[in-house]
């Protein structure tokens, strides 16, 4: 992790696209101001790896699905008669 030091007003740049700038420092409190392309997407950690859990288990099928799943391979019946 690169750690670099930033007064109030100063800037980072990342690739030419991407500025960082400190807005303002009150107490543990920093605020940053981004300037990113439109189809750069920008999220607080904590939302981003909510994301990313529900993205998983949208995609994860169920137990009861895979059960039914193979219930149809073997050419068994998905329903109580």
């Amino acid at each position: 992790m690169l750690v670099l030091s930033r007064k109030k007003g100063e800037s980072i740049v990342i690739q030419d696209q991407i500025e960082l700038t400190i807005l303002s420092v009150e107490g543990d409190i920093v605020k940053v101001g981004i300037s990113a392309p439109k189809n750069v997407d920008i999220f607080r950690k904590e939302v981003y790896l909510s994301i990313q859990q529900s993205n998983r288990e949208s995609v994860s099928p169920q137990k009861s699905d895979l059960n039914a799943l193979m219930n149809r391979l073997r050419g068994g019946s998905t329903h109580k008669e």
